[in-house]
């Protein structure tokens, strides 16, 4: 029944990456978690590979109806790659066990991992109840200058991202818009192929110290791609500001829940 529940969990991922843009892939950690028993660690590895498969078709989705500016892309991709590589590959291995252990508290390596990503959670939740900003802008090139000060900002998105192995959007959308001067329309579907670059390469850094599961892997990702394609078919049909709201709070509501749950594990 958790393994039936869970790949529904997998449908609902790539159909929100498809009808938002974004937000579906803040979900997979704790369908891995929580419905299929995965530990947090290997979750966040499994979670980037399953989020970068399904931005990556929903990027080539978008790439055919005009809606990803491929230079943009791989200029924000490679900083943030790079970081999202190394804390794959040397920071999240290098965090102990036992983080703190004294006679009134014990802090372990998943409770942390568990509780950061909630609040990653909590903060994207924010972003999608946040009132819409208008960015109807023209696209121009980002500026040299643009490029200079977005560099750091980019590779801390990019550690964040390898720490909760989530996809980011809610972070690369708005550097796109307010930056690289994207229309909304065009920053989301350029960050759906960010967010495959990301998560890809990033999983990568995951392999030396990671025994996949790759026939579950290959599957669970086939659904979500699944639900990727039913997502962006059903968009037209759907109010994106209201269903952003709605999602916005179970998002809220999941991150608290999953906070109080870590907390108890203290």
């Amino acid at each position: 029944m958790e393994s039936f529940f869970g790949y529904i969990g997998a449908l609902c991922i790539g159909l929100i990456l498809g009808l938002t843009g974004g937000g579906g892939s803040i979900l997979t950690v704790p369908v891995l978690v929580y419905l299929l028993g995965i530990p947090p660690v290997t979750a966040t590895a499994y979670s980037l590979f399953i989020v970068g498969t399904t931005s990556g078709f929903g990027a080539i989705r978008n790439y055919f109806k005009g809606l990803v500016v491929v230079k943009t892309a791989f200029l924000f991709a490679i900083p943030s790659f790079i970081a999202v590589f190394l804390t794959r590959r040397f920071i999240v291995p290098a965090i102990p066990d036992t983080i703190i252990k004294t006679s009134f508290l014990t802090v372990s390596k998943d409770t942390f991992l568990m509780g950061f990503f909630a609040v990653i959670m909590f903060l994207a939740a924010l972003a999608m109840l946040r009132k819409k900003v208008d960015c109807d802008v023209t696209v121009s090139e980002p500026g040299k200058n643009n490029f200079l000060i977005l560099i750091p900002q980019v590779f801390l998105i990019g550690m964040v991202i390898g720490m909760v192995g989530a996809g980011g959007g809610f972070l690369i959308i708005p550097s796109l818009v307010f930056f690289a001067k994207l229309p909304m329309k065009k920053a989301v579907g350029t960050s759906l192929l960010i967010i495959a670059i990301n998560s890809l390469i990033g999983f990568t850094g995951d392999l030396k110290n990671l025994d996949a599961d790759w026939t579950f892997l290959l599957t669970f990702s086939l659904v979500s791609v699944f639900g990727i394609f039913a997502g962006i078919y059903l968009n037209k049909f759907i109010n994106e500001t209201q269903l952003k709201k709605g999602f916005g709070w179970f998002v809220l509501l999941m991150a608290i829940y999953i906070l109080l749950k870590e907390s108890f594990r203290l």
